[in-house]
């Protein structure tokens, strides 16, 4: 038998980017502990339209943690209170009966606010089109086997690869900081073969590509602490070390021309 909680959401509302916001309290009784909490706003808002109201706005897509869309903030954590787990895994048997949840969006000058939970993360594709891929010009399709990876080196590299550029993050940092996205992207192409001969471009034009956007990271580790992949912070060591390495070979390099 499926045990049932009640619920009481303190969720924002706003009906746009320019419009004024406002938590609202919506009762959520009956709530099954084995949904999760996209499907708990599933549940909410099919009783919102029933009774002639707005349902919540939220953003989501795959709902298996690896698309990055379902970001919101959970009682004052992006993602909610369970750890390297993004908020379309978290399930309700994580909140006691009679719980009052509060739920708002990403906190964050770079992410506008579009409605309600949902907002605007196009600054990461930005810096994703700055030099998040490489350039491959392979001629006939070489063997499989023929560019040796170390498995330290493509252990290394997926795992940072895991990034789901959710933007917990960003929400979590007290300077609005992307650094550890960024780092991640960059990461995951540097240290491999594949990604040598674009790496000191790559590198220098991301990191000034976050800088229009982004706040600048003072070592807080809140962003690796709200990561639904857990990221860890090596990655931002390597990127600050590459970025000092590509402003002094990309001037050399300008310099020559």
């Amino acid at each position: 038998m499926t045990t049932r909680i009640d619920l009481t959401l303190r969720v924002w509302r706003q009906a746009g980017p320019d419009a004024p916001g406002a938590f609202v309290e919506i009762p959520a009784p009956g709530i099954p502990t084995d949904a999760s909490f996209l499907e708990m706003l599933d549940i909410v808002n099919e009783r919102l339209v029933e009774a002639g109201e707005e349902p919540i706005v939220f953003e989501h897509d795959c709902r298996e943690g690896i698309c990055g869309s379902c970001g919101m903030v959970i009682d004052g954590v992006p993602h909610g209170p369970e750890r390297a787990t993004a908020t379309c895994q978290l399930h309700m048997r994580k909140f006691a009966d009679g719980d009052t949840i509060t739920v708002e969006p990403f906190r964050a000058t770079s992410f506008p606010i579009i409605r309600d939970l949902m907002v605007d993360r196009r600054a990461f594709d930005r810096i994703i089109e700055a030099g998040g891929y490489i350039s491959a010009y392979t001629g006939g399709a070489p063997d499989a086997n023929e560019i040796l990876v170390p498995k330290e080196v493509a252990d290394f590299a997926m795992d940072a690869a895991a990034c789901i550029g959710c933007g917990a993050c960003v929400a979590a940092c007290p300077n609005s900081a992307a650094q550890l996205f960024t780092a991640a992207k960059i990461t995951h192409l540097n240290v491999l073969p594949q990604g040598q001969p674009e790496r000191w471009q790559r590198v220098e034009a991301m990191v000034e590509t976050m800088e229009e956007f982004f706040g600048s990271c003072t070592n807080h580790g809140e962003c690796t602490a709200a990561c639904p992949k857990e990221i860890p912070l090596d990655v931002i060591a390597l990127m600050n070390r590459d970025y000092v390495r590509a402003t002094i070979k990309n001037r050399r390099l300008a310099a020559a021309d």
